[in-house]
């Protein structure tokens, strides 16, 4: 994908993120923690044009619990239409715990893979071994399951070729281009052209940018013909001093940048067709 995709009219697929296994109501009030509240927060962004939320579950106090997300998933079916669920495999945990985002009943359409470690906080390395990349996405391909492949910086692009090499992975490719802080890609313009540059052929990229970096780099992924990630587990914040009132709001922002641009919105349903559900 890139510029051409933008002028040749390729919808946007918006992805909303509304809750994060990290920071909770402590940071913004406004972040959903329980089901029911995650699930009614995705139908408002559903309404708004996401065509895929990516869920994370919390237990009852608002920690990050996976054993929830068949909870979450359920409430947020029974909310909303037909937005794409896809379910996290990420965080601090062992495999045996990240492995309980792909087998809820049903199976997520979609679930995330992260494709390496990085270092969150002063003490915290978010283990992830070649080991758990390889069972999680045979599982994966085993259950139909599309992954949608976490870069969180330029060295693990190269595991996207490696997935590939050892065909562990179908097309199209959907890759997560991820910048930020800490063991994130820096957050440049730059870095999101050249990562653009970098990626394997028959692939589709989506730019998730954290905090004040989300506005500038998702608008650039929308020009690159690229896809966004949005929502309160990235960027807790509408604008400089101000928390965001709710993921819808971050939604709706997005969908107006888009629109400005010329850019038409995927439906769930077209956003299946993009990435081959």
């Amino acid at each position: 994908m890139g510029y051409g995709d933008y002028l040749d009219g390729e919808k946007l697929i918006v992805t909303v993120a509304t809750t994060g296994g990290v920071h909770g109501k402590d940071a913004n009030p406004n972040l959903p923690e329980q089901p029911e509240e995650i699930a009614a927060d995705v139908r408002a962004c559903e309404e708004l044009g996401a065509a895929i939320v990516h869920v994370h579950g919390r237990d009852e106090h608002g920690e990050n619990d996976a054993s929830r997300l068949q909870q979450v998933d359920d409430a947020i079916r029974d909310r909303c239409d037909d937005i794409i669920i896809q379910n996290t495999t990420g965080g601090q945990g062992p495999l045996e715990e990240r492995i309980e985002g792909i087998r809820t009943d049903p199976p997520p359409e979609m679930a995330s893979l992260d494709l390496g470690p990085f270092k969150r906080d002063r003490h915290i390395i978010t283990e992830h071994t070649r080991r758990s990349i390889d069972a999680l996405a045979l599982e994966m391909r085993d259950r139909g399951i599309k992954p949608e492949l976490e870069v969180f910086n330029g060295g693990q692009l190269n595991e996207v070729f490696r997935l590939i090499d050892e065909g562990l992975l179908d097309p199209p490719y959907y890759v997560n281009l991820i910048f930020g802080g800490r063991a994130f890609t820096i957050p440049r313009p730059r870095n999101v052209i050249n990562m653009v540059e970098n990626l394997p052929a028959e692939s589709a990229f989506n730019v998730l940018a954290t905090g004040p970096h989300q506005v500038p780099l998702t608008t650039l992924g929308i020009l690159l013909g690229g896809h966004v990630r949005v929502g309160l587990e990235d960027n807790l914040y509408y604008d400089d001093g101000r928390l965001a009132a709710s993921n819808a709001e971050l939604v709706e922002r997005t969908v107006e940048i888009a629109d400005r641009l010329g850019r038409e919105i995927a439906t769930p349903q077209e956003a299946r067709t993009i990435l081959g559900i």
